[in-house]
């Protein structure tokens, strides 16, 4: 019994050992738990943050609009306007019937070359050979008529010089002598015009050049001042002078302060895809025509070879010099505004600045314009129909990039 008191105290004091070091224990896993959720609520909080910040930044970086910025080009030295233009004779004529009648004879055919005065063709018009006799037959009347009138007043005259007439007689002879006198002047001018019309039975050629119209054949009806204001029949022939030739362009008001003296013009035609005829000024209208906006423009072409033809299409092509100032850009960066054209820039803190621009040539895709930019400025392309001075935009480093790779090489 009495050694059994030491054990027993032994195994008591074991056991609270175990104790305590079991409670160390419990106690270190509920700092290390304490510490692991402490941990894991810090990781929520600080990704929860993280999050909020990448919404926040993405959301700031959404609400600046992303631009594509390009950079003016300058415009080339020369500028190629290209018009369709109408080729004409220097001189061309229709050449109608004055008399009628009938076609008796035709002496030239199309492409027959012609002299002025030429005979072209003969009008058989017996109607008028016998209105001639007979105004002749008039004039003979008148003549004779006049002549006895003007004997008889002769007479009196001398009569009342001796008292033997009176003078209201006198007076009366020679006042019927006055009045034969205008019907013969009358009766010969008749003669005169019928004259002149029986001269109109030959149709002549106007000038020196070719026939390049006959409408008329050996027998036909010619109706005499037929012409083509009233539409009643075609010309008989047509008389062209092609030894030069007059090119008709109408040219838009655009480019109408350019065509001045001294300018000259390259002519293409579709027959000659090869050769290139040289045509220079000649002459404008001095005014722009309302429906067209055009403002025509005569140039002249030489042809000794009558390669040119009358009525033939051609492509007219100027060259024109470009002022020093113009810059092009696309036309998909101008912006229309109640102010006028518009281009929108930005500067260095990409903010955007609106200029309004004048635009000197439109080229389709791309545009020239004086003044409002000049080459250094960073453009915008196709910016939103909204944007407003001083707003901020974001530039598209990848699209500028390739921009200025393209227009550096």
């Amino acid at each position: 019994m009495e050694k059994s008191m030491p054990d027993m105290q032994d195994a008591k004091t074991q056991h609270q050992n175990h104790e305590k070091q079991e409670s160390r224990r419990l106690k270190k896993i509920g700092i290390l738990a304490v510490c692991l959720l402490a941990g894991v609520a810090g990781y929520g909080i600080y990704s929860r943050y993280q999050n909020e910040h990448a919404v926040k930044k993405w959301t700031e970086s959404e609400s600046v609009p992303s631009v594509s910025i390009i950079s003016p080009t300058e415009a080339p030295g020369t500028t190629t306007l290209t018009l369709p233009g109408r080729v004409n004779a220097w001189y061309q004529a229709p050449v109608y019937a004055r008399t009628s009648g009938y076609l008796k004879a035709w002496y030239t055919d199309i492409g027959t070359p012609v002299k002025a005065g030429q005979i072209l063709g003969l009008i058989d018009a017996p109607d008028l050979d016998q209105q001639y006799a007979a105004a002749k037959a008039s004039l003979a009347t008148a003549a004779a008529q006049r002549a006895l009138a003007q004997t008889t007043s002769d007479r009196w005259q001398k009569l009342i010089a001796e008292d033997a007439v009176s003078q209201q007689e006198a007076d009366e002879k020679k006042a019927n002598y006055a009045a034969r006198l205008a019907m013969e002047h009358e009766a010969a001018a008749e003669v005169d015009r019928l004259r002149a019309l029986i001269g109109f039975k030959q149709l002549l050629a106007p000038f020196d050049g070719i026939v390049t119209g006959r409408s008329t054949d050996i027998g036909a009806l010619i109706i005499g001042g037929a012409s083509n204001t009233n539409n009643t029949q075609q010309p008989l022939f047509t008389v062209s002078d092609i030894h030069k030739m007059r090119v008709y362009v109408n040219v838009p008001q655009a480019y109408a302060a350019e065509i001045k003296p001294g300018i000259t013009a390259a002519l293409h035609l579709p027959e000659y895809p090869d050769r290139v005829f040289h045509s220079t000024f000649v002459e404008t209208n001095h005014a722009v025509t309302p429906a067209s906006g055009t403002m025509l423009v005569e140039m002249a072409a030489d042809n000794a070879d009558h390669a040119l033809k009358p009525g033939s299409y051609a492509q007219v092509e100027f060259t024109l010099p470009t002022p020093s100032n113009i810059v092009r850009i696309p036309a998909s960066a101008v912006l229309f505004r109640q102010q006028g054209m518009t281009v929108a820039t930005i500067d260095k803190d990409n903010h955007a600045h609106l200029h309004i621009i004048k635009i000197t040539r439109d080229l389709g895709k791309q545009i020239e314009i004086a003044g409002g930019i000049s080459r250094s400025d960073r453009v915008i392309d196709a910016p939103a129909d909204d944007i407003a001075e001083n707003d901020l935009v974001s530039p598209d480093v990848k699209q500028a990039k390739a921009d200025g790779a393209a227009h550096g090489k």
